[in-house]
């Protein structure tokens, strides 16, 4: 398959967009990523960000919207306001601790997310559901991860965060045997590392074994976007991220 794109998750670098989000998409793109993914759109319209994007050459990876947002009521505005922006792809990033309690809660949770991709489907959108340390974090012996895309609809594809999974504890290896679990479910994936000395770190400085992780996404994955995010920052974010994209391609 063709090599997936270089996108950045622009929560990576959330103060400079607060501050003036047209000017650090304008520097994301001076970087060399090759696209964005959301987490919020800092008071401008869909079609004011579609058309810069469109200036700067960036594409669409993707948007986080919060379960709220794909739920209810506020379903049809989501979808709405995503179409017009020209994303085709959701990603629920985070689920509240009462939607996801114990397996069943797990289970149950699949099968809500399940019930938005089939609806979402319908608008031309795919859905997924992303990681973070607790879906890592065993319960009753079994990993919440693999409770919730067992029982999740083939339609919810799975965006992993390497750096959240391993903050859980796992071993290097059970990143790329998530992979291959799912196979062609992997649409996008998160690259972001860990140190299990130092915590979160720029890509290419901790514990994830990233070659393994991008050539099991090439092989198996299905994967079309690489995301790289960062949680912290020895240097300016913008700065920061430069660094993991010049990491990740002496890697890759």
């Amino acid at each position: 398959m063709a090599r997936p794109r270089v996108a950045l998750q622009l929560y990576s670098v959330r103060d400079d967009c607060a501050k003036d989000f047209f000017r650090t998409l304008e520097a994301v793109a001076e970087i060399g990523y090759e696209g964005v993914e959301f987490a919020g759109y800092y008071g401008k319209s869909a079609g004011e960000i579609r058309d810069k994007l469109s200036d700067l050459g960036l594409g669409i990876a993707g948007a986080h919207e919060s379960i709220q947002n794909v739920t209810g009521t506020n379903f049809d505005s989501t979808i709405r306001f995503n179409k017009e922006l020209g994303n085709r792809s959701i990603v629920v990033p985070w689920l509240p601790p009462d939607i996801r309690a114990g397996k069943e809660g797990w289970k149950s949770a699949a099968r809500l997310i399940s019930e938005v991709a089939e609806r979402a489907a319908a608008q031309g959108i795919q859905v997924g559901y992303h990681n973070h340390k607790e879906e890592f974090t065993p319960v009753d012996g079994e990993y919440p991860w693999h409770i919730f895309f067992d029982n999740a609809s083939p339609r919810v594809f799975m965006q992993l965060d390497t750096g959240n999974a391993l903050s859980a504890g796992i071993p290097e290896k059970m990143l790329t045997d998530v992979l291959r679990r799912y196979p062609g479910r992997s649409l996008t994936i998160h690259l972001k590392d860990y140190s299990r000395t130092r915590g979160f770190v720029l890509l290419g400085e901790g514990d994830v074994p990233f070659k393994d992780v991008v050539n099991t996404c090439l092989g198996v994955g299905g994967t079309e976007w690489l995301i790289v995010e960062l949680e912290t920052y020895p240097y300016p974010p913008l700065e920061s991220v430069k660094r993991c994209l010049h990491n990740l391609r002496a890697i890759i």
